[in-house]
């Protein structure tokens, strides 16, 4: 019997397409011969908001493009922002800095790599692991800004407060702790034989058709290119700590799963380095409450999907003439046309989940 292709839609509403995303497939049986991405069902006109508010009015609404990683886009942001003005933060502010965005970078990876662990069918136990300890990070940022998850606890010039009595504590006791669960982590999915044959050689993203399409980040790595803005244009203090950039090999599925695994252990390396080093002083700069931003910038950062970039143009006035903000998911999603064909939908699933996309930051 001739099979005959048929034309599908996954999403925008469905388990695993991980937010309102609509890919039309064509299928051949089970087999993927084209995926088509839609987006936009999150557009919310968030760069022309920014033309109607003041450059700290506008923080509030970075929190909101990577939900998963607030802290990360408040700080690129107000790194753009700084760069633009010509201020440039407190030294105590800036390790501040580096600790609340290594925070949310292990946040991120951990609810990265346990819903990618589900996606391939592994229950729910890694999940219900990285909650726990997701959470022990969350309740540190409302300790620091009363939030949970759309943290405001940066400001142009600094942060909006110190931190309190005891959260180092809290911080330190995190990465002796966090230390001992991912080798758990590692034994319940490196070496789980399933985990394995699910990702390994599924979803292989050559490190060419990654340069060519902006892949960055984790997605980036993996496929073996050591680029990391951390390290490469170092910001903050990122230049005064000892940490390494892990690589893949195979540049598939598995590759960009375990590379988040590392960055993890990579990052608890870079807080106990600056909270051991953290400058006295205060983090709060004093700085004008309203800015009239002249000329135009560009500033990017390492978030934990990869670069995030904000462009401002300023012409004077308290809002800006216009800003334009570069999603690493965009360029990352872009690429998944290319993984997928020749493989089944089950394998779509897991290149998918591999790639870590979040839609707010997408759609804006």
């Amino acid at each position: 019997m001739e099979l005959q292709e048929l034309i599908i839609n996954m999403g925008p509403q469905h388990p695993s397409t991980h937010g309102v995303l609509y890919l039309q497939l064509k299928l051949n049986g089970e087999v993927v011969l084209d995926c088509q991405p839609h987006i936009g069902y999150l557009h919310r006109s968030i760069e022309k908001i920014a033309e109607n508010r003041s450059l700290t009015q506008f923080i509030a609404f970075t929190d909101r493009l990577d939900y998963m990683a607030s802290m990360n886009n408040n700080l690129g942001f107000c790194l753009a922002a700084e760069k633009l003005l010509g201020i440039t933060a407190p030294p105590r502010a800036q390790y501040i800095r580096v600790i609340v965005a290594e925070l949310n970078r292990i946040a991120s990876h951990l609810l990265a790599i346990s819903t990618f662990a589900q996606d391939l069918g592994a229950y729910a136990t890694p999940l219900f692991y990285a909650l726990r300890d997701r959470e022990k990070i969350l309740q540190i940022f409302d300790q620091l800004c009363g939030q949970r998850l759309t943290y405001n606890y940066l400001r142009v010039g600094g942060v909006s407060g110190d931190i309190p009595v005891g959260v180092d504590l809290l911080i330190k006791d995190f990465i002796s702790y966090e230390r001992r669960m991912l080798a758990e982590y590692q034994d319940l999915l490196t070496g789980n034989i399933i985990f394995c044959v699910r990702s390994k050689k599924i979803g292989i993203l050559p490190k060419e058709l990654a340069i060519n399409y902006g892949v960055t980040g984790t997605s980036l790595r993996a496929s073996g290119v050591k680029w990391d803005l951390r390290k490469d244009e170092p910001y903050l203090a990122y230049d005064k700590f000892d940490f390494n950039i892990p690589t893949g090999q195979n540049g598939d599925s598995f590759d960009r799963y375990y590379v988040r695994m590392v960055e993890m252990e990579e990052s608890l390396k870079i807080i106990e380095q600056a909270l051991g080093a953290l400058p006295e002083g205060d983090p709060v700069a004093k700085v004008n409450k309203v800015f009239r931003p002249t000329g135009e910038t560009y500033m990017r950062t390492e978030n934990p999907r990869g670069e995030l970039g904000f462009y401002i143009v300023g012409d004077g006035n308290p809002f800006p003439y216009r800003l334009k903000v570069r999603s690493p998911s965009f360029s990352n999603l872009s690429v998944i046309s290319h993984l997928v064909k020749g493989l089944n939908i089950s394998d779509l699933v897991c290149v998918l989940g591999s790639l870590d996309i979040v839609m707010g930051e997408i759609d804006r």
